[in-house]
């Protein structure tokens, strides 16, 4: 299949691996009667395990959409509000850009975000899961992410129905949108399910050492271990607490849905439950048709290479109820329109305040894969 996009990938890892700095990223034309798209992915820093995900659906997605003509231009927000606003003021006035995917992090979102608002453009968020805040920013922010408050309750309410826990420890992240947001979350489905509280613990980025921590926790005796945490830290919690001798259950936010975190944990993965918004063992056509390209381009997908691949999917309908027309107010009234659309998330929609509308799943870390619990 000819490809009929153009990517702009900034190689900022392999420029920090030899010591060298970031070089710029390059620009070209817009396909002609096409969209300018720019993506800004975390492909460094403490979320680029997720946005070497969202790269490789972004392309297969691109590609699948053929003949519509899309430009995706990728830039690198290296997991920061500060670089996210950087890459924002260039898609918007360098490079004018029909519509922005992204960033990857709420955090980066919740500061980067109101640039493209004022200016019009709209900005589809492909793994901000924030449960307030993002949306609410403007009409011109949408997102293919289901919320936190969208996802943990119903897997935490399956996760006691196999496990029957009546009491956990919890430890999250207090220096992140994102996991601030999921433990908030986690607290209310904790104290819906009953389930008594006996212990909570905090935690930076920048943390590596979460011994004092766990210690804590695992001596207060919990039934479940509760953890909101990017793929990066959760790895390592999930180490160290079974170094502890923490034998027991231990449930994950969103952070943990990525072959980073049991790649890194190893064995200490296993028996790990998440909500996701992905069913990998969904039939439907359209994941089906998602497996084989991804399968193609020789990637293993995770929930963040299919929102990625499905964002493509919605900005491209969005473009076809818009008449073929790109511009940045046909897209953002285009995207309004988008209705039960076919993606390997499940048939997609927006609900009235611009989120995602498609129903979850759980999954559950088995022989080091994820794997659906039914």
């Amino acid at each position: 299949m000819r490809r009929s996009f153009v990517l702009l990938l900034v190689a900022a890892m392999a420029c920090k691996e030899k010591g060298g700095s970031t070089p710029p990223a390059q620009t070209t034309a817009p396909a002609e009667g096409g969209a300018v798209i720019g993506a800004a992915l975390s492909l460094t820093g403490a979320a680029a395990s997720y946005g070497a995900s969202q790269r490789a659906g972004l392309q297969a997605g691109v590609e699948d959409v053929a003949p519509t003509k899309i430009d995706l231009r990728v830039e690198d927000d290296a997991s920061t509000k500060e670089q996210g606003i950087t890459v924002f003021q260039k898609f918007i006035n360098r490079d004018k850009v029909n519509a922005i995917i992204g960033p990857t992090l709420s955090n980066t979102a919740s500061a980067a975000d109101p640039l493209a608002q004022q200016a019009g453009v709209p900005v589809l968020a492909i793994s901000n899961t924030a449960a307030t805040g993002i949306t609410d920013i403007g009409k011109y922010i949408w997102r293919d992410s289901l919320t936190e408050a969208q996802v943990i309750p119903g897997a935490f309410k399956k996760a006691q129905e196999k496990l029957g826990f009546k009491t956990a420890g919890v430890l999250y992240g207090n220096d992140d949108v994102f996991t601030k947001a999921g433990y908030d979350v986690m607290q209310k489905a904790l104290a819906d399910l009953k389930v008594k509280v006996l212990g909570t613990q905090t935690f930076a980025k920048p943390d590596r050492d979460y011994h004092a921590q766990l210690t804590a926790l695992v001596g207060a005796k919990p039934d479940v271990l509760v953890v909101s945490a990017l793929a990066d830290n959760a790895s390592s919690i999930v180490s160290q607490a079974r170094q502890l001798g923490w034998t027991g259950a231990i449930l994950g936010g969103n952070g943990f849905n990525s072959p980073a975190f049991i790649k890194n944990a190893g064995q200490a993965a296993d028996g790990v439950m998440v909500g996701t918004s992905w069913n990998s063992l969904s039939q439907d056509p359209a994941n089906q048709k998602f497996l084989a390209s991804m399968k193609k381009a020789g990637v293993t997908p995770d929930q963040f290479t299919a929102q990625a691949y499905t964002g493509v999917l919605i900005l491209a309908e969005a473009i076809k109820q818009a008449g073929g027309k790109s511009g940045r107010e046909d897209i953002e009234a285009g995207l309004a329109k988008v209705k039960d659309l076919e993606t390997p998330l499940g048939k997609f929609s927006f609900t009235d305040s611009r989120d995602a509308k498609h129903e979850p799943s759980v999954q559950q870390v088995k022989d080091g894969k994820f794997q659906i619990v039914q």
